[in-house]
This record gives C-alpha cells, sequence and structure tokens, in this order.
C-alpha cells in the first residue's frame, strides 16, 4: 500500500468512526432530552393538579362559610355587626367566585391552568345554575344591607331560603369535582410511572445497539488499520529505495529547466522581484542594458531601471499599487550612462510556493518609437499643416518599425523558445512517476506549466502577426482575433458583419483598423470587467464603420484628465493616432454601470480599395 493509500485510508477510517460516535452520542443525547422533556412536562402538569385540587376542596368549605354567614346575618339584630357580617360575606363571596370561575377558566395568580377534561366540564355545567344561584341570592342580600343597614331580617327571607336549599345541591356535585380532579391526577402519576420505564428500555436497547453496530466494529476496525500501518512502514522503505533510483531522472528534468531559463533571460527583458521591489532575479538582456550585476544582494529595481529620484518613485509607485492585481503600459526610465530608455513593462503577480508572491517583469523596449511620437508632439506646435503632413511620414515609419519588429519577435519566439519547450514538455513526459507522489506530483505540475508557455507563446505570435490580415482581409482577421480571444480568456466576444462587408483596403490602413480594434477588445477584456463584447461592422460607399461594445463597468470621461485629447493612456493615444494615420474619426462613449462603446469610422473613397 502506497503513503497516498495510507492516507486515504487513515483519513476514510477517521470520518467513519467520527460519524458512528456522533450517531451514537447523538442517539443517547435525543433519548435523555426526549425523557426530560416529558417528564418535565407532567411534573408541571401535576404542580397545577395540587393547586387545582386546594382549590377545589376550598370551594366546599367557602360555600358552607357563605351559608353560614347569611344565616348568623338573619339572626343578627344589632346594625354594626351586621355591617360586620355582610363586609365578611362581600370577601367570602368574591372569592368564592374567583376560584370558581378560575377552576373553568384559568387564573394564572391561584396557580389554574383552565384545562378540564371532558368528564369535569361537564360536572360543572351541571354545577354552575346552583351556583348562580346562590350568587346572585347573595348579592341580593348585600346589596339590600348597603342600601338600607337597618332592613328588617324578614326582608332577606327569600334569598335565604334559596341560598339554603341549593347549598347541599352545590356541595354534593363539587364533592364528584374534588374526587374526579383527584382521579385524573393519579392517573397522570400512573401513566408517568409507565413513560419512564418505556424510555429506560428504550435507553437500554439504544445501549445494546450502539455496542452491537458501532462500539464493537470500531475496535475491529481500528485493529485493522493498525495491521495495515505496520505493512504500510514495510512498503515505505522499498519506497525510499525507489526515490534514489528517480532523483537521475529529476536532475535530467533541472538542466533542461536550466537551459528553458537561459534561453528567457538571452531573448526577453526578463526579470522576478518581491512584493517589496528588491531584485531576485534579472535576466541577460535586461543585466545588459541596465549594467546590472545579478550576484548584487537586496537591489531595488528602482534604482537600477532609473538614475533619476521622479523616475524611480514613479517606478515604484507603481509596483506598489499594481502588485496584487498587476499592471502593463509604458515605463520611462534612465541607464547608468544617463541614457533614457522607454520599456513597454507588464507587471505580473504570481506564487513560486504556496508561501510566497513575487512578481514576474516582463518588458519590451520602445525607445525609437517613443521618440517618435515626441517628435510628432514637437512638431505640432510649428504649424498645423506641417504637422499633419510630418505626422503621417512618422506614424507611418513607426507602424512599419513596429510591425517588423512584432514579426521578428514572433518568429524568434516560435522558431526558438516554443521549440524549446515543445522538447521539454516530451522529455518530461518520458519520466516513469509511478511509486513516487511528491516527485510525480511535481513533474505533473511541470507538465502543465510547459503546456501553458507553449499555449502563450503561440498566443503571442497570434497577436503580433495574424496571418489573415495579409492573407485575406480585416474582416477574416477579425473574424480569428475574436474567435481566438474567446477561447482564450472565456468572454462572449461576437462579430457581426451587418453589411456583409468583405472589400480589401489598403495594407497600412487593415493594419491600423485592426490594431484599434484590437486594443478596444483588450481593453474591455482587462479594464471593464466586461463578459459581453459585440464587434459590429457595417459601411456605405463613403464609409466602414466598426463599433465595439460592451457590457462593462465603465466610466466618466470627465472625470479622466485631457481623455478628449488622447492624453489619457498609452493605449487610447495609438489608438487616435493610428486613425488620424488613415483620416478616420474615432469617438468613446462610456456610462458608470452601462458599459462603453469604441466607434471607428474610415472614409473609404481616400482608401486604396481591391476586390
Amino acid at each position: 500500500m502506497t503513503k497516498k493509500g495510507i492516507s486515504s485510508l487513515d483519513q476514510h477510517t477517521f470520518e467513519r468512526l467520527s460519524r458512528l460516535y456522533i450517531i451514537a452520542l447523538s442517539a443517547i443525547a435525543l433519548s435523555v432530552i426526549i425523557s426530560q422533556i416529558l417528564v418535565r412536562k407532567h411534573l408541571r402538569d401535576q404542580e397545577s393538579d395540587s393547586s387545582i385540587i386546594n382549590v377545589a376542596g376550598r370551594q366546599r368549605m367557602l360555600s358552607q362559610k357563605l351559608t353560614k354567614e347569611i344565616v348568623s346575618m338573619s339572626t343578627e339584630n344589632d346594625l354594626e355587626k351586621r355591617i360586620a357580617l355582610k363586609n365578611n360575606l362581600k370577601e367570602t363571596l368574591a372569592l368564592w367566585e374567583l376560584s370558581h370561575n378560575g377552576l373553568q377558566m384559568g387564573n394564572d395568580s391561584l396557580g389554574l391552568p383552565g384545562a378540564n377534561s371532558a368528564v369535569i366540564s361537564k360536572m360543572f355545567h351541571e354545577l354552575n345554575p346552583k351556583f348562580d344561584a346562590i350568587r346572585d341570592a347573595s348579592k341580593a342580600i348585600i346589596e339590600k344591607i348597603e342600601n338600607i343597614p337597618s332592613l328588617p331580617i324578614d326582608m332577606f327571607t327569600n334569598e335565604i331560603t334559596t341560598v339554603k336549599q341549593t347549598e347541599g345541591g352545590f356541595l354534593a356535585i363539587m364533592d364528584d369535582i374534588v374526587n374526579q380532579y383527584d382521579f385524573e391526577a393519579d392517573g397522570k402519576v400512573t401513566w408517568l410511572r409507565k413513560l419512564e420505564l418505556f424510555i429506560m428500555f428504550i435507553t437500554l436497547a439504544l445501549l445494546l445497539a450502539e455496542f452491537l453496530f458501532i462500539f464493537w466494529p470500531t475496535a475491529k476496525t481500528v485493529k485493522q488499520s493498525l495491521a495495515e500501518l505496520i505493512e504500510a512502514e514495510k512498503k515505505a522503505k522499498k519506497m525510499a529505495y525507489d526515490a534514489d533510483l528517480l532523483s537521475t531522472a529529476k536532475e535530467k528534468s533541472i538542466k533542461e529547466l536550466r537551459a528553458l531559463s537561459q534561453a528567457m533571460d538571452d531573448t526577453l527583458l526578463f526579470a522576478r522581484i518581491t512584493s517589496n521591489g528588491v531584485i531576485v532575479h534579472m535576466g541577460n538582456k535586461f543585466s545588459r542594458l541596465f549594467k546590472f550585476n545579478n550576484f548584487s544582494a537586496n537591489a531595488n529595481f528602482c534604482d537600477v531601471l532609473s538614475i533619476v529620484e521622479s523616475e524611480r518613485l514613479a517606478i515604484e509607485s507603481l509596483i506598489k499599487s499594481h502588485k496584487k492585481t498587476g499592471w502593463q503600459g509604458e515605463v520611462k526610465a534612465t541607464t547608468k550612462d544617463n541614457q533614457p530608455v522607454w520599456l513597454e513593462m507588464a507587471i505580473i503577480p504570481f506564487n513560486p510556493t504556496d508561501d510566497k508572491t513575487e512578481l514576474l517583469i516582463i518588458a519590451s523596449e520602445i525607445t525609437k518609437r517613443k521618440e517618435g511620437q515626441m517628435e510628432i508632439e514637437r512638431l505640432t506646435k510649428e504649424s498645423f499643416e506641417e504637422r499633419m503632413n510630418q505626422q503621417k511620414v512618422i506614424s507611418s515609419k513607426i507602424i512599419e518599425n513596429q510591425e517588423k519588429e512584432q514579426n521578428r519577435i514572433a518568429k524568434d519566439v516560435h522558431d526558438g523558445i516554443g521549440q524549446m519547450l515543445t522538447g521539454l514538455k516530451f522529455n518530461l513526459e518520458s519520466i516513469d512517476i509511478s511509486d513516487i507522489n511528491k516527485t510525480a506530483k511535481k513533474i505533473e505540475h511541470l507538465k502543465e506549466l510547459t503546456s501553458n508557455i507553449i499555449k502563450g507563446v503561440r498566443t503571442a505570435t497570434f497577436n503580433l502577426t495574424p496571418p489573415e490580415l495579409a492573407d485575406h482581409g480585416i474582416v477574416p482577421a477579425l473574424t480569428k482575433l475574436t474567435t481566438e480571444l474567446t477561447k482564450l480568456t472565456g468572454k462572449n466576444i461576437v462579430l457581426y458583419n451587418k453589411t456583409d462587408f468583405t472589400q480589401r483596403l489598403d495594407s497600412l490602413a487593415e493594419i491600423n483598423i485592426y490594431r484599434i480594434t484590437q486594443e478596444a477588445i483588450n481593453n474591455a477584456i482587462k479594464y471593464a470587467d466586461s463578459t459581453h463584447i459585440l464587434v459590429s461592422i457595417s459601411n456605405s460607399d463613403e464609409i466602414l464603420s466598426i463599433v465595439i461594445d460592451d457590457n462593462g463597468k465603465g466610466f466618466d470621461p470627465n472625470k479622466i484628465k485631457n481623455v478628449k485629447n488622447g492624453d489619457g493612456g498609452m493605449g487610447m493615444t495609438f489608438m487616435r493616432e493610428r486613425i488620424k494615420y488613415i483620416n478616420g474619426r474615432l469617438f468613446l462613449n462610456s456610462d458608470l454601470k452601462k458599459g462603453t462603446r469604441v466607434t471607428l469610422n474610415i472614409p473609404l473613397q481616400e482608401l486604396s480599395i481591391t476586390t
């Protein structure tokens, strides 16, 4: 059994034992809780039973006391004593009436729930007429005495007679009610004894079942697991021997990775830095350009790129602001020879290990292109006509050089690094990794990484030199662009040729239209957080119109400084420079949370058109 198998076994056993113990303890706890709830409920009921029996028994006494006080009043001629008897009679009547109603409908102060059985309710139904007769006669006597204290005794004769005649029946029925209350209370106690006995049997049955189906099988499982672990220890020794055999293949892979790293150092402006800007590694081409010694310890990337304080602060701010999100744009640097260098640089965060974060710097030198742009800006101050003519010439040269440079880079990447990475992938796949888990995972990761690098090289080649543009024209090139970007990004990017435009334009015009559309789509992907992008193509006899719509987060153009003049970023500047070169117009519309629309209008009559 492999270590992976042992780990899986231990995890599975632990999870199974945990579930069984939780079920066992939960069953016991549930039985205890249920028994406690039932017992406490019946105890609460029995607490009220004692109060009910006490109050019911007291009703008999109060009825007798009420009769006695009425009879005493009928023989009392002394006015003060009669009034005293009347007050006692009034208090007795109030308590008697309160208790009578509480027994039927409940009373919190007396501790009476009021939930009587059908038998007791029927008895109260028979008792209520007698209670009403005694109550009404007593209230009549009290009212007469309160109105005329010296009223003659013979004026109470009817009420006294009613009380005497009704009392016997009231006491008889009340005795039956008290006995019924006592009988029902005994029944509850008997039921509680049976419930406790039933719960005890259920608990014992649960304990027996848990022993037979949980604890005893668990003990057997633990014993079996220990035996398997002992066997696994023996196999682990053999795995250690196999690991030594695999070290040779590992060393070969390391050599191939070093060759890959050397190729990247020599062909790309490439560097790795920490999140604080300290250089971890700088490629040979980068080192030669800025005269950096890779053996320098704790060298700061900003200090290496420029000797100018403002430029260092700008680069440092970029790294701090985008060390988690990444960034792509242009950076001004100055070498130790005081030579200005413009870089188109990308900052890419990545994690070489689980607990370590670094930044990958990939750049290309664009000094000549930037100098050409600045020269164009200088010429704009002299003359409008001169600026327009010279700008077209300079822009044409910049675009031609840029396209040549991109073709050269694409060829180098495809023929050099691409073939080397493919060879690395084939060599790594030939390694036998069937027995060593950690090394196998590492090599599998390297395979995946190699495939991703090859995919990235092919993608870069496609972006630099789309073959459809030269072979078939702008519409097939844009169709290929949207299709490939949909596959690479997972976004829904759709091309809609409304008027079935198929004409061929001047090659530089097609290149400019392609690059502007590509930049607009990339902006929607990178910065707008959009999920759907629609590229619409339509034309008339005079104008070709291309509209790029996205459903991204949008922005407020009024809050972006000089965006109308094309100074809102180099991407927008290049778009406007390219559209000017072909005498077209570019419109940008955006609303917060509603998306962005970029519209290109190109005059067809001013361009060379072939069919």
